[in-house]
């Protein structure tokens, strides 16, 4: 299979097609890859060259990397001389066709190896907004949902301990206390955005006189947005 991307901004190398020219088994040439990515761009730049292709034997999808051309050479500069040759001449040859894209039009073996990469980039795509689906709907449910809620359901709600979510909410200019109130207020910005509203409640006294009391209360909106921003942290059992 030509893993190649040849169609894009920047050029491509698959970690398969690396093992197929260089005779490796792709899972040591997915070590190499992983040790190599880790020392250069740490731990979190793994993602950027991380992807998945068909077994079409099994119908499954399986990991691999896409390195460009410096990572790629950079890569095979540890391996010997007649897999650095090979692979050298590859990308020789790539960037030959994309400096003449009739030439890759007029290569039915290139065309169909564009063509299962765009398939497979597909599908993959498609997968993933599946495996989203319900995370959204969950979201569109709330901010669809009538009413607003006390922090403290919200925090049920979102799965977070209330205590976590009142720090956050303050150290994250959401809601204040003014001093010598213990009654929490939202900022005006957040009432503005629709995040936050108050809610005023008059309370008779025994003696039968009245306390008007306001309550920060999240709305939908602002539930769905503390959904997206607000990591989730186990309540204490």
């Amino acid at each position: 299979m030509n893993a190649v991307s040849i169609l894009q901004t920047e050029q491509t190398m698959s970690s398969r097609e690396i093992a197929e020219l260089t005779g490796k088994r792709h899972d040591n040439v997915m070590r190499d890859i992983r040790e190599m990515l880790i020392e250069l761009h740490g731990e979190g730049g793994l993602l950027k060259f991380e992807g998945t292709y068909l077994n079409e034997q099994n119908g499954q999808r399986y990991p691999l990397f896409d390195l460009p051309k410096r990572e790629t050479l950079i890569l095979v500069s540890g391996y010997n001389l007649t897999m650095r040759a090979k692979i050298i001449d590859r990308w020789q040859e790539l960037e030959t066709r994309a400096a003449d894209p009739a030439r890759v039009l007029s290569d039915p073996a290139a065309m169909r190896g564009l063509l299962l990469v765009y398939a497979e980039k597909q599908i993959a795509l498609q997968g993933e907004i599946e495996e989203m689906r319900p995370q959204v709907q969950a979201l569109e449910r709330i901010a669809i949902s009538d009413g607003s809620l006390c922090i403290t359901d919200a925090a049920k709600t979102l799965q977070v301990q209330p205590k976590a979510l009142f720090a956050f909410l303050k150290a994250h200019h959401w809601i204040y206390t003014r001093q010598g109130d213990n009654a929490y207020i939202a900022y005006q910005a957040k009432l503005q955005a629709g995040l936050l509203e108050h809610k005023t409640t008059v309370v008779s006294r025994s003696d039968g006189s009245e306390k008007t009391t306001t309550q920060v209360r999240v709305t939908p909106k602002g539930l769905t947005r503390l959904a997206q921003e607000f990591p989730p942290v186990a309540e204490a059992a």
